[in-house]
């Protein structure tokens, strides 16, 4: 049996215009598609023009800006509507898709295409849902313990994966992929052979526990927040009040 590390595997990122899921928007997005280890990649990318001035401090991260965006960017309608239909035909083919900090990037699409086109991204992988590999959460599970930063830099420096012009989507994409291989190839037992299917199920498990523990030291340290256990995407939030 192919380790779902092994074989083929693409993988999603996005830069937006802020980190509130619910109110910011996507600027660009990028598709990285690697049929094997080592293999070519095949890149698709999306310029969005979000309809929406993106913060100062938004671009210092990015380095995108409204004028570009302007130049570039198709209507978020259209845009995101290639977005969630490209994600479906890569879960069609049953090819996991890698997303850092998966609840992030998905919702987001979530919510804009529920904005721009009044339908779910559920709706749009309904017949082929999303196996997700999440590199996140799999990390947290497999060196629970591990003190550190656990970014996407922080990550690819500890398993030695290169990562190039960070916050590109399709540099991120790119990096997160590879990062996910290495994660599969360095904890193999610790994540019991698992497929993709397997995996994606366990990850939401993994996901809600990291979230209570996450609670419990809020309260600890005096800041109780709320941190949302739902993966690989957010509860609207009329369903999580």
């Amino acid at each position: 049996m192919t380790l779902w590390h092994e074989g083929a595997l693409a993988s999603f990122d996005t830069e937006t215009t802020g980190v509130d899921v619910e109110r910011d928007r996507i600027v660009t997005a990028a598709l990285v598609v690697q049929e094997r280890p080592g293999g070519p990649l095949r890149r698709q990318d999306w310029v969005v023009d979000p309809g929406l001035p993106i913060p100062a401090q938004a671009t210092a991260v990015h380095g995108l800006t409204d004028a570009w965006a302007r130049e570039h960017g198709a209507a978020p309608g259209p845009a995101v509507e290639g977005i969630a239909r490209a994600l479906a035909e890569n879960a069609r083919t049953g090819r996991p898709l890698v997303v850092m900090n998966a609840p992030y990037d998905l919702t987001l699409l979530d919510r804009e295409l529920r904005r721009h086109r009044g339908l779910t991204l559920a709706q749009y992988t309904s017949g082929s849902p999303l196996l997700v590999v999440d590199p996140w959460v799999v990390d947290r599970h497999v060196d629970r313990y591990r003190k550190g930063r656990r970014t996407l830099t922080a990550l690819c420096a500890h398993y030695g994966v290169p990562l190039t012009d960070a916050h590109d989507a399709g540099a991120d994409a790119t990096a997160a992929l590879e990062l996910a291989r290495a994660i599969g190839r360095r904890h193999h037992g610790a994540l019991e052979g698992l497929s993709a299917a397997e995996l994606h199920l366990r990850q939401a498990v993994w996901h809600a526990a990291q979230a209570r523990g996450l609670e419990q030291w809020f309260a600890r340290s005096g800041s109780p927040a709320r941190v949302e256990p739902a993966w690989p995407l957010r509860l609207p939030l009329e369903q999580a009040a």
